[in-house]
């Protein structure tokens, strides 16, 4: 029986326990309702494992598994939560569409009207303007003279040189175009080259493909400062990650921003060490066991006896990569064994090192879904209230009852996000603690709905995460941030599935980099390229335009 069906016939009933006067029939009620939701979702699991046993072996006989067929009306299963977030959030001024005030005029032309149809009393009363955007494509293929003189006396030919900006042949018109349909448009090679040729540019594919990949240290300079000054604009970083191709191995990207840019770093494992390398610049890895180490060591629930071993062995020192291997060697001398605590024990001096370093900025708060990866890695860790309220949107109750629980919820939780969004515009000290409170009771709640009840409990136990914007006003209340730039990673991928090289990859990094960095500072992307192309340098670096973004919004919020 369908969940439609059984939802149908619970409806039809008579009978609620919440209205049952007496109250141990009440109880029975509730508890034979308990009993058909949980018994359904039973069924439903074990329907979708008998399916994937089945398929398994019609495969093992040499048959096609049952076929996946989309339907032709999509089911009611959204478990996004951003509508509810949206309905909470302020509404803002609608901006005004009128673009006539951001267009460039390049010429003016006067249009005149046929005197000969004008009657002999027409006077002249001006002009009525009327701007018209247009956009001229063509060639300026250039053919260049370029003076040759000789010194017999030096026996030396002097030459002279090209406009600066010339690269083999292309003027940095035509590259800066190659990167901007690349990068900024989303056009494959392919199509980027068919479009030239459409204008009366050939260019091969190859040469395409050098231009976007080589001799781009500029750019990844550029990256880095991007980088850089990003992480020392605010005192919270966002995080996410997403999956990617490269040369048909699966790697990940990760998307690290604020309000200032985005970054792009595509790493073969998206596991914790992965990540603080990036967090940490990339260079070559250290180990330090102080304190703080060892109360990780605890945290991850290595035995007393390891940890005691290793204090004794590397109290208070700095190891590199070599030293660190040796280490776990001596720990643990039978091949494969002890696999997880060597990993925790790297984990816990990487991120020690990380916080005792001083050459790269440290991140105070990291803001994040709830993967396990990203815990541990900075002093303080906030969470997203978007994807939290996620878990509740995926529970799909057959109960009339129960699904009326989870809507009252539901609403009453996204209440409170407002209340947070309210804070955030006038933090004081009293109001945070009122928050605190109202926290404790909201989750707190009890319902006729056991598994509803469990959802709320896990909810409280990440409090400090989840209210981290009392003590930091700034704070998101969500990764949407992030989510962004994994999802303008996505839209690269639907036109270039994968990158087939390394440096393919760093150049795709590097330029998602700086284009949505400029998106985000409102620069243009092709003009900032071309700007760098030409080696004008005449716009700012975006990096400095983060700096004082940074600068400006770097009010202190004080909740005394």
């Amino acid at each position: 029986m369908s969940s439609e069906k059984i939802t149908k016939i619970l409806m039809a009933l008579s009978s609620r326990p919440d209205k049952i006067m007496e109250n141990q029939a009440a109880k029975d009620f509730q508890t034979l309702l308990q009993l058909i939701e949980e018994l359904h979702a039973d069924n439903e699991r074990l329907k979708t494992e008998v399916q994937k046993l089945r398929d398994e072996n019609n495969l093992l006989k040499g048959e096609q598994p049952k076929p996946k067929i989309t339907p032709s009306k999509k089911e009611n299963k959204d478990t996004s939560s951003e509508k509810e977030r949206k309905d909470r959030e302020p509404k803002k001024e609608k901006k005004s569409k009128a673009k006539k005030h951001k267009i460039k005029i390049d010429r003016s032309e006067v249009c005149y009207v046929d005197k000969n149809i004008l009657p002999k009393d027409a006077e002249f009363k001006g002009y009525q303007v009327v701007t018209v955007q247009e956009l001229i494509i063509k060639t300026d293929n250039v053919e260049y003279k370029k003076e040759v003189y000789y010194s017999p006396s030096q026996k030396k030919t002097y030459l002279a040189q090209l406009p600066t900006g010339i690269q083999g042949g292309y003027g940095p018109g035509l590259i800066s175009f190659i990167y901007a349909q690349k990068y900024v448009s989303n056009v494959s090679e392919p199509k980027i080259e068919e479009f030239l040729k459409n204008v009366g540019t050939f260019i091969s594919q190859p040469t395409i493909s050098r231009f976007l990949t080589k001799d781009l240290e500029y750019f990844h300079e550029e990256k880095t400062d991007i980088f850089l000054s990003g992480l020392s604009s605010t005192v919270f970083q966002q995080i996410d990650d997403t999956g990617a191709k490269v040369n048909g191995e699966n790697q990940y990207v990760q998307i690290i921003c604020n309000p200032y840019y985005t970054a792009f770093f595509t790493v073969p494992k998206k596991d914790r060490l992965s990540v603080l390398d990036i967090l940490a610049g990339k260079k070559e890895r250290n180990y330090y066991f102080n304190e703080k180490a060892f109360d990780l060591l605890k945290t991850f629930r290595l035995s007393q006896k390891v940890i005691k071993e290793l204090r004794s062995q590397v109290a208070d020192k700095i190891l590199d990569n070599n030293q660190m291997k040796n280490v776990l060697e001596n720990l643990f001398p039978k091949p494969g064994s002890g696999k997880n605590q060597c990993i925790r024990i790297k984990e816990a001096g990487a991120i020690a090192a990380y916080h005792n370093q001083t050459d790269f900025p440290i991140i105070s708060v990291l803001l994040c879904d709830d993967a396990p990866q990203f815990k541990y890695l900075t002093w303080e860790l906030g969470l997203c209230w978007v994807h939290d309220g996620r878990h509740y949107k995926k529970l799909q109750p057959i109960v009339p009852l129960n699904k009326e629980k989870v809507d009252d919820f539901l609403n009453v939780y996204w209440d409170y996000y407002a209340k947070l969004l309210q804070y955030k515009e006038n933090p004081t000290q009293d109001r945070a603690e009122e928050l605190s409170e109202e926290f404790n009771q909201l989750f707190s709640t009890k319902t006729v709905y056991g598994i509803l009840d469990d959802r709320i409990s896990k909810s409280k136990t990440k409090k400090t995460e989840l209210l981290l914007v009392l003590k930091y006003p700034e704070l998101p209340l969500h990764n949407n941030n992030s989510e962004l730039g994994a999802r303008a990673e996505k839209r690269k991928q639907d036109v270039s599935l994968h990158t087939k090289t390394k440096e393919g990859t760093k150049a795709k990094d590097t330029f998602m980099t700086i284009v949505e960095t400029a998106k985000k500072l409102g620069v243009s992307a092709y003009e900032y390229i071309f700007d760098r192309v030409s080696k004008k340098y005449q716009l700012p670096y975006l990096s400095s335009l983060i700096d004082a973004k940074g600068m400006s919004s770097s009010k202190c919020y004080n909740t005394s």
